[in-house]
């Protein structure tokens, strides 16, 4: 297990990169504890994979250090790295049972059979997979040779980090949930440093103590699942994380008051906002946002769009103005296209952004 430093970090596949654009990864700082759990969360084509490489040894950085223990690997090939890795499809010797498969790291490196065994045993038992041990691994199903993969990426203790990528994609979906539950109970177990990469907010969330959310080649937060949520510190992350992700509304701050959809209030403007900016947005998440066919003080007057009855709550698409805001509700009498709703926005829920970035 080792601390991973990132120092100075970024990766352009063009020789000669002048603009943000021209990276895959653009230059970013960060520092992962021994023995954490992280996940690197994003769409596709944002530079998840390529992170994982570099710090794989896959791939080369264009600039800056990787550092293990404070050790200088950025030039070091991966079998000098002392990691695993577990990739999105399946990797395992069909030729071989299960428990040759997972043994066939330890034996590489010279373990005695007597030690080997017991650790085999120790990661199929975690895995589930001791009935499965004599078994050739070819005519398992697919979750079951992933869970082969899994267990070869854990069952060295001496590793640096075990690298994850997408490693749940060809798993039926309740089988995910308990994978996911059992990588948990492996990092508590074991404590391994794992890094999990997924474009799948659920995983990241579920999985890992602190998500690196990435977007365009950039880190643009860092942070536990709740302050994800409650706290998002650029758009994208507000808009990403969440299900409806955060209401992101075009708005003005005057002296006394901010005006959404040219409406003057109720919301007080905070000090800290510019006024009369002109990229200036409101965040709040639907989860905050109040919605009653009855009017009362300091709500905006909208209407639905649609509602749609989840079964655990209501979500109301409203129109206000020309902007369209979603809110969930626990309680709600039915709602019809056209009807007039009072949107009101609390102000404690509520963040701003100028240029995408939260303002304190």
């Amino acid at each position: 297990m080792a601390r991973i430093e990132l120092a100075g970090l970024a990766h352009s596949y063009k020789p000669n990169p002048s603009q943000p654009s021209d990276y895959a990864l653009r230059p970013m700082e960060m520092t992962w504890q021994d023995g954490g759990a992280y996940a690197l969360l994003g769409p596709s084509g944002c530079g998840k994979t390529t992170l994982l490489n570099i710090i794989s040894g896959l791939v080369t950085p264009s600039q800056g250090q990787v550092l293990f223990d404070g050790r200088d690997v950025t030039r070091l090939p991966p079998e000098q790295r002392n990691i695993a890795q577990v990739f999105q499809f399946p990797v395992i010797y069909d030729t071989m049972t299960v428990g040759e498969n997972l043994a066939f790291p330890l034996k590489n490196r010279g373990w005695k059979q007597a030690d080997i065994n017991r650790r085999v045993s120790q990661i199929a038992e975690i895995l589930e997979l001791s009935g499965d041990l004599k078994h050739r691994a070819s005519g398992l199903t697919a979750d079951a040779k992933q869970k082969i993969s899994l267990g070869r990426g854990l069952v060295r203790p001496d590793v640096a980090a075990v690298l994850f990528d997408e490693p749940l994609t060809v798993i039926d979906p309740h089988l995910k949930w308990l994978l996911r539950r059992k990588l948990k109970e492996i990092h508590h177990e074991l404590k391994l440093s794992l890094i999990y990469v997924t474009h799948d907010q659920i995983e990241a969330l579920t999985f890992a103590d602190q998500v690196v959310v990435m977007t365009e080649g950039e880190v643009v937060q860092v942070g536990s699942a709740q302050s994800l949520f409650e706290a998002p510190e650029h758009t994208f992350v507000g808009y990403f994380i969440g299900n409806p992700g955060m209401n992101l509304l075009p708005c003005r701050a005057t002296d006394h008051w901010v005006e959404i959809a040219g409406v003057p209030g109720p919301l007080p403007a905070p000090a800290t906002l510019p006024r009369g900016e002109a990229s200036l947005t409101l965040g709040i998440r639907p989860e905050y946002v109040g919605c009653s066919p009855v009017r009362s003080d300091g709500a905006l007057p909208a209407r639905v769009i649609k509602a749609r009855d989840m079964g655990t709550h209501w979500l109301v698409d409203c129109q206000l103005g020309e902007l369209r805001v979603a809110a969930k509700q626990r309680t709600l009498q039915p709602l019809n296209e056209g009807d007039p709703v009072w949107l009101t926005l609390p102000p404690e829920r509520t963040l701003y952004y100028v240029n995408d970035r939260r303002v304190a």
